[in-house]
């Protein structure tokens, strides 16, 4: 089977020069206090077309032949792989075609197309994708870009690890998140050998983790994930090339809650003032739901912001979800008289409580209501879960029927 070393690495990261960002290292002061450690966020959110791809997408195709070139590429992508192929493809003057499944975000499918690529949609996710791209491959003679089972993808995407000693050469531990493997067997291959004592710590989306039962099977398995924020890394099996690395050199596999995905997705926000996607983020989330996992006998850990391409309606969603998990929203039904004056009555109340209301709708059309009867749902921020509980029992107290959720 076709491995990967640091030499590979660093081969790829002579070709890289001049077309890649060395992307920020950050400390995070609020993850630092929280974990007891230093933390140190690794900002690829950064990189020219907003994550890691470009890295083995541009090492595989510049180490294509001049005719495999010229035939052109393929890819299949919902995102990130989509854009780092596109501009790879452009940068390196050989055309490409990138199959998005019909759902793909309306932003990231532009994106794609303005580094250069034609765009076709077609199947319902990224496996029915994966499989028109094939075809294509056989039909037209073009070179397949796979997002991470492929040596020199590997290879392009461990050039992150050596970024990550030269930035913080006391690293302890790097932890990052994983959907096929690619970027975390990249940053193994490196690291393993350059300095063979941090520990590499994986995360995946507890509702798409394939990792785990692959590696109680002992090779690559295909699993059914359910649908999660984090569809960057929702990938069902893992990569054949990737898995030798991390079954040998990657200390633990974490998952995480979705919860803490937009947690940790908003504290970037809030606090670090970065703007990730939920998969960028899923490092963030594992120092956040299992600190104790992530930072073993000690720090600096750095974590990796693997991407930044999120849609904004997907953002406004998710930061809601983040607030919420946070017990800074709060969403409630308040059944009252329908007259005159009740609604005023509560909103003052509510400003009272200092609650801060972001939306109100009536419901007036219920078979559950008596015919002087109207349900109100308020949905308001609140500063913590001591103050929406407080908030909820001051409406009961005053008379008011509250349903919460």
């Amino acid at each position: 089977m076709a491995t990967v070393t640091l030499a590979d690495v660093e081969s790829a990261r002579r070709l890289l020069t001049g077309v890649t960002r060395t992307t920020l290292m950050e400390t995070s002061h609020t993850l630092s206090d929280l974990v007891g450690v230093p933390v140190h966020l690794k900002c690829e959110n950064l990189q020219r077309a907003g994550s890691f791809k470009l890295r083995g997408a541009y090492t595989r195709i510049a180490k294509l032949s001049d005719a495999e070139r010229a035939r052109g590429v393929v890819a299949a992508s919902a995102g990130n792989h989509a854009q780092g192929v596109a501009l790879a493809a452009s940068l390196l003057g050989t055309a490409s075609t990138v199959f998005m499944p019909t759902g793909a975000a309306i932003p990231k499918e532009r994106a794609t197309q303005g580094y250069g690529a034609e765009v076709r949609l077609g199947g319902a996710d990224i496996t029915e994708a994966l499989e028109l791209a094939c075809a294509f491959e056989r039909e037209t003679g073009a070179v397949l870009i796979h997002p991470f089972d492929h040596p020199d993808v590997v290879a392009g995407q461990g050039t992150l690890g050596l970024e990550v000693l030269d930035q913080l050469p006391e690293v302890a531990t790097i932890c990052v998140a994983v959907g096929g493997g690619g970027l975390v067997a990249g940053i193994a291959a490196a690291v393993r050998e350059r300095k063979p004592g941090v520990r590499i710590v994986g995360v995946q989306a507890e509702q798409a983790a394939a990792w785990p039962a692959s590696l109680a099977a002992g090779r690559p398995v295909a699993v059914a994930g359910r649908p999660t924020m984090a569809d960057g890394i929702a990938v069902g099996q893992p990569g054949q090339v990737p898995y030798e690395l991390v079954e040998k050199h990657v200390d633990a596999i974490l998952t995480v809650s979705e919860e803490s995905l937009s947690q940790a997705l908003l504290l970037c926000l809030e606090r670090a003032k970065m703007v990730v996607e939920p998969a960028g983020a899923a490092a963030v989330a594992a120092l956040l739901e299992r600190p104790d996992d992530v930072v073993g006998d000690g720090g600096p850990i750095a974590a990796v912001l693997c991407g930044g391409n999120i849609d904004p309606l997907v953002l406004m969603q998710v930061i809601r979800h983040g607030l919420a998990a946070s017990s800074r929203y709060l969403s409630v039904r308040v059944r009252m008289r329908d007259r005159p004056g009740e609604l005023a009555r509560l909103l003052d109340e509510l400003a009272r409580l200092r609650v801060n209301v972001l939306e109100v709708v009536h419901e007036r059309h219920s078979a559950e209501l008596h015919v002087d009867e109207v349900d109100i749902a308020v949905s308001a921020e609140t500063r913590s879960a001591e103050h929406r509980d407080d908030a909820v029992a001051a409406l009961r107290s005053g008379g008011y029927g509250v349903t919460v959720g």
